[in-house]
């Protein structure tokens, strides 16, 4: 294989990797400053309980996010030169920004979330919790930002092939930016409370019947039902904008090879690039026209408009459809499990089962949605100004392999290591008392049924 498509993998392992923790740590920490807030106002320390449980599986999350995220930073210098040469006076603020605003205000405060509990004022405590869940949010505003730009770049001028800022506000929100925002921060509150409802679902499972996994299962069930009806509306709204900004994305991830009107909707199908059309097909008629133009028999121009300048269509048409097919299992869990809670109190034994193998489902939507996004914008490293093919460096092919092996290993070892430590987490809290005498002294009242829902 030769440098590019070895700087393409690269890098495509370390996003993919690195993406898992943001997704689950920006929601994950705005979760965290709501069990606070109960605890403070209920009095009850079970509230808190929950707090130090998801804290720590917040520092463990978070402390990956940040590991990864340096290593990939590196690859801007090592396997991609071109790009910070020629769009480094846009990427570099931006990437600037997010560590001075963000990074800093997090890592800050996240001693106090951890360490400072007994050592510091509940309400600098309670401070320091909402400022870590803000500063993950605002981490997420300008990594979107920059990647949006990347997408629909706007505000910008090109001297001698460079890339210069011209209007800093046209540049961060740029036309996908706030579809995209959006969207992310929905799929990372749905990655979030599944892992929450599928972790207390397993301590439950394995006989943990205290109230802290019960309400903690509660708590996200009821925001995945909430979350994903909006997600489907954020989805379709940025199809929207990307039908209009992107075209040839939209062509890829349906598999519509030459513009027609009343486009079907393909359920199924196996794209065949070579000769241009789709085998197998399992479509609904008109649908792709209806849900992309509001009009059963609206055009949707077809790929070959964009003869040479649309990405491979494959690894984008079956991304969407995962991305898609988890997003409606999600759906079903969600409000299967809200209307038992509700009704029942509990799930049956086979719903918690699902919501155990659910755990990590936001992580396979969230990736699926991630290729859809980033494989689209190819052959374009920035759309219409700077091609991959451009930036990519110029170091041997086994240099690149060798790095890409190491971090190949790596990753696997981690993300194992990662998941084995929540299990034994999870494993160690049910034999762990759930209220100590001291904590049930200094509680101002009893937990409610009210506030146990």
């Amino acid at each position: 294989m030769d440098a590019f498509l070895l700087s393409r993998l690269q890098f495509a392992l370390n996003i993919s990797f690195h993406i898992l923790f943001p997704t689950i740590t920006i929601a994950l920490g705005w979760f965290l400053f709501y069990f606070k807030l109960r605890s403070n106002l209920s009095g009850h320390p079970v509230w808190m309980r929950i707090y130090r449980f998801w804290v720590r599986v917040f520092a463990l999350t978070f402390a990956l996010g940040v590991v990864s995220g340096v290593t990939m930073s590196f690859q801007f210098g090592t396997n991609w030169p071109g790009f910070m040469e020629k769009a480094g006076n846009v990427a570099g603020p931006l990437l600037g920004y997010e560590v001075l605003t963000a990074f800093f205000l997090e890592a800050t405060f996240l001693g106090i979330m951890l360490f400072g509990i007994r050592r510091v004022p509940n309400w600098l405590h309670t401070l320091a919790t909402f400022v870590v869940a803000a500063g993950t949010t605002l981490s997420a505003f300008w990594i979107l930002s920059l990647n949006s730009w990347m997408h629909t770049p706007q505000g910008y001028e090109v001297i001698d092939g460079v890339i210069y800022a011209k209007d800093w506000s046209a540049i961060i929100f740029n036309p996908s930016f706030p579809y995209r925002f959006a969207h992310m921060l929905l799929a990372s509150g749905l990655t979030a409370s599944f892992l929450i409802a599928g972790l207390s679902a397993y301590r439950i499972f394995k006989g943990d019947n205290k109230i802290a996994p019960k309400l903690a299962l509660k708590t996200a069930t009821y925001t995945a039902a909430v979350l994903i009806p909006l997600q489907i509306l954020a989805g379709d709204m940025h199809g929207l904008n990307t039908l209009e900004h992107q075209p040839q994305k939209i062509a890829a991830m349906e598999g519509v090879w030459h513009t027609e009107q009343g486009a079907p909707l393909l359920l199924f199908a196996i794209p065949d690039a070579e000769n241009k059309t789709n085998h197998f097909e399992i479509a609904i008629p008109n649908m792709a026209s209806l849900i992309l133009t509001h009009d059963a028999n609206g055009e949707i121009k077809g790929l070959n408009e964009f003869e040479g300048e649309h990405p491979p269509v494959a690894p984008v048409f079956y991304s969407f459809r995962v991305m898609v097919g988890m997003g409606m299992l999600m759906l079903f869990a969600a409000w299967c499990g809200a209307y038992w809670l509700f009704r029942k109190d509990a799930l049956p034994d086979w719903l918690t089962k699902v919501f155990i193998g659910m755990s990590f489902s936001g992580w396979v939507a969230t990736l699926a949605g991630w290729y859809v996004t980033e494989v689209g914008r190819q052959p374009y490293l920035v759309s219409g100004v700077l091609t991959t093919q451009d930036a990519v460096t110029g170091l041997p092919p086994a240099n690149i392999a060798m790095s890409f092996s190491l971090y190949a290993a790596l990753y696997v070892v981690l993300l194992i290591a990662y998941i084995r430590t929540l299990t034994l987490m999870c494993r160690k809290s049910v034999g762990i008392e759930e209220i100590s005498a001291e904590e049930r002294a200094q509680a101002k009242q009893p937990l409610s049924p009210i506030q146990a829902n």
